[in-house]
């Protein structure tokens, strides 16, 4: 069989595999990168050249063997996760050879999967990165979070942690859009601060690192906060605790902070102030909000459109890098999204 260009199709790829469960901070031999066969498509399915593949922090959780809402990776079979491509064989009515999709085979160069697995998207509307970000699970999540669980309204205060990175930096640009009083961001070097309040429209933010998140929140947003986006956890929820007006509202989308930690971290300590401010704290996850989508594309779309809402890729090249990028997601070395170009 040969793709659209005429070419053979490829024998084999190269994936990466789960060896062992990481214990604390992941190690490079807790993984390894092999080359697989790769599988022709049977009736339904379709075969998928990689272009881009998305590393993203729950990924640390499936490392995991703990019961999660996801199921854990397998060990020494490929790992998944995002990713975007063309589709270079089809045995699938619907989907042409040359179509572009996102699929959940990342971690790979190829994927074979049944073509319902797979979302066609248009290189033509949007560059094929952005559908693992800006317009794709990482800026679903920031929408549904900030609009439906922490139930947003014209006129909050807002603040979000980890406000440089793919989600935290669409939290507040989304905000702003929306009509918030205020939006403050914490972000772990002062050139993020600077992009958060220079390019992304933050009303304030601070380095996380440069003092106790507390002091800062407060000197940032000295009239409180209605909305809190959690997505490190640890000392900024307890500050943003803290910070809350009577009927805050707190969305919990997550905790990176403790993510490697090997003994469980302490919860925060003044969880008795919701009873005084009738606030609120609640999980989330992106995948129950799907109902969202239509309206998360043509609204976020549009703003795109117009230039209303930046957004920032930080790409890594080569699915050799993948691990690497990953580890850097985890560190915090990304400005917006972190994308693996293969």
């Amino acid at each position: 069989m040969t793709d659209s260009t005429g070419s053979a199709l490829p024998v084999t790829g190269r994936e990466w595999r789960l060896l062992s469960r990481p214990v604390g901070w992941p190690k490079a031999e807790d993984f390894e990168l092999a080359a697989a066969p790769v599988r022709q498509p049977g009736p339904g399915e379709v075969l998928v050249r990689n272009a881009y593949v998305s590393v993203d922090p729950y990924m640390r959780g499936r490392m995991s063997a703990a019961k999660s809402y996801v199921a854990p990776f397998e060990l020494g079979k490929a790992m998944q996760g995002g990713a975007v491509g063309e589709v270079i064989a089809s045995a699938a009515e619907g989907v042409a050879v040359g179509d572009h999709v996102l699929h959940f085979g990342g971690w790979r160069e190829y994927a074979t999967f049944d073509a319902r697995q797979a979302v066609k998207v248009d290189p033509a509307a949007a560059p094929l990165s952005a559908y693992l970000g800006v317009l794709g699970m990482t800026g679903l999540t920031a929408y549904a979070g900030l609009l439906r669980t922490a139930a947003f309204k014209e006129g909050d205060a807002v603040f979000v942690s980890g406000a440089a990175g793919a989600v935290g930096s669409q939290v507040g640009q989304i905000a702003r859009l929306k009509g918030a009083s205020r939006v403050i961001g914490s972000a772990g070097s002062d050139d993020k601060v600077k992009l958060l309040v220079e390019e992304y429209g933050f009303d304030a933010a601070f380095n996380y690192k440069n003092g106790p998140v507390a002091e800062q929140l407060r000197a940032a947003a000295p009239d409180g906060v209605d909305v809190y986006f959690d997505n490190v956890g640890g000392d900024h929820l307890e500050a943003a605790i803290g910070s809350l007006n009577e009927g805050g509202r707190i969305a919990v989308c997550g905790m990176i902070s403790v993510y490697n930690n090997t003994e469980a971290a302490p919860g925060p300590k003044n969880l008795a102030r919701l009873i005084q401010t009738r606030g609120r704290i609640e999980g989330f996850l992106v995948n129950d909000h799907q109902d969202l989508q239509p309206e998360f594309v043509r609204e976020v779309g549009a703003w795109l459109r117009a230039g209303d809402l930046k957004h920032r890729e930080t790409v890594v090249e080569g699915i050799e890098n993948n691990l690497e990028a990953f580890l850097g997601v985890l560190r915090g070395d990304n400005t917006g999204k972190m994308i693996v170009k293969l």
